[in-house]
């Protein structure tokens, strides 16, 4: 009896290890079609809000969905007429700044400032040794122009069959979670429909907490660098607020860009204490006052833990593994979580 017990649950860990190496083959063969359904999920959590608010006034939810989409629509046209022209403008102020000639005065203000305050580094040729490493930057960036079209042609696809996605999902919210419960043993209904409610309910909240967070420190930045007469501080800020998107990266790829456009602009190192104070300043207020309040702990990851979602993201998925990690640590954690208060406080789920 003992060894049959043993052979079935040996057979259940076999079927279940098969059937998630057979699930993580398909996700990476059906990639970019996962990853848009991912966004539209993510879309319509952001939006569902304010679908259910109009829908709180009697308004039919298509009638809702369709005047979410067409005022988002407008708003988001309102913001880009704006930001485009200024971003492109700066964009454009940046490369001319980037000319050879003021390249050259750059590098060799930096090698003045790591030969005066790093007296202890080699004394070697360091803007000889930074040109050299920007030139293979800019060899590699050409050598893979292939793989940069093929992004935007990805970008462009994305941006196509996306909101169409978002709006079926949004419009058939409770009919897709219903089919997905309908697929469970009866026995397993209430777990599965309450599972997928805590879900919907933690991410939802982390993606809004998400994208507001990245807003405010994006327009923090720009305002702030904006005071201290840093050029092109809406470019930057921009660069600052979506960087911020990945968890605990946003110092550095928003501060960076700041960095580099004031050597540009001053010839020296001299702003450089005013936009460290302003970036630590920030992300003090951020992290202390802003996350807490907008989070309101949905995640509930140690710092750590994210750190090693992010750079195990990257490392599987580049950049879009890098800002999705968090997003699905939280539907696993969730999921696992809900599954075994299910098991351990009504025993509805056998687990071997």
């Amino acid at each position: 009896m003992f060894s049959g017990e043993l052979s079935k649950s040996i057979s259940r860990i076999s079927i279940s290890i098969i059937a998630l190496i057979t699930a993580v083959y398909f996700s990476y063969l059906f990639f970019d079609i996962i990853l848009m359904i991912a966004i539209s999920i993510l879309l319509a959590m952001i939006f569902n809000p304010l679908v259910k608010l109009l829908e709180s006034q009697n308004i039919n939810r298509l009638v809702s969905v369709l005047i979410v989409f067409a005022f988002s629509g407008v708003g988001i046209f309102f913001i880009l007429s704006i930001l485009i022209p200024k971003i492109v403008s700066q964009m454009n102020t940046i490369s001319v700044a980037l000319s050879k000639e003021n390249v050259d005065i750059f590098l060799s203000q930096i090698d003045v400032a790591v030969k005066t305050y790093i007296p202890f580094a080699d004394s070697t040729d360091v803007a000889g040794k930074i040109s050299s490493f920007i030139s293979s930057l800019i060899f590699d960036s050409i050598n893979n122009i292939s793989n940069i079209v093929s992004s935007i042609v990805s970008i462009i696809a994305i941006a196509v069959i996306v909101p169409f996605m978002t709006f079926f999902i949004l419009k058939d919210n409770q009919s897709i979670i219903k089919g997905l419960v309908n697929i469970m043993p009866n026995k397993y209904f209430e777990v599965s429909y309450w599972v997928i409610w805590k879900i919907r309910e933690q991410l939802g909240r982390f993606v809004r907490g998400w994208i507001l967070d990245a807003f405010l420190v994006g327009f923090m930045s720009a305002i702030g660098l904006s005071f201290l007469g840093i050029q092109n501080s809406i470019t930057i800020g921009f660069i600052a607020g979506v960087g911020h998107l990945i968890p605990y990266f946003g110092p550095i790829i928003g501060g960076l860009p700041a960095i580099i456009i004031s050597l540009i602009q001053f010839g020296d190192l001299s702003m450089l204490p005013s936009i460290l104070i302003l970036f630590v300043i920030i992300y003090t207020l951020d992290n202390g006052y802003i996350q807490p309040n907008v989070f309101s702990k949905s995640t509930d990851m140690h710092p750590l833990v994210i750190i090693i979602l992010i750079l195990a993201g990257s490392q599987l998925l580049g950049i879009f593994g890098m800002l999705l990690a968090v997003p699905v640590a939280t539907v696993i954690k969730t999921a696992a979580r809900e599954i075994y208060l299910g098991y351990k406080n009504y025993k509805i789920i056998k687990l071997v």
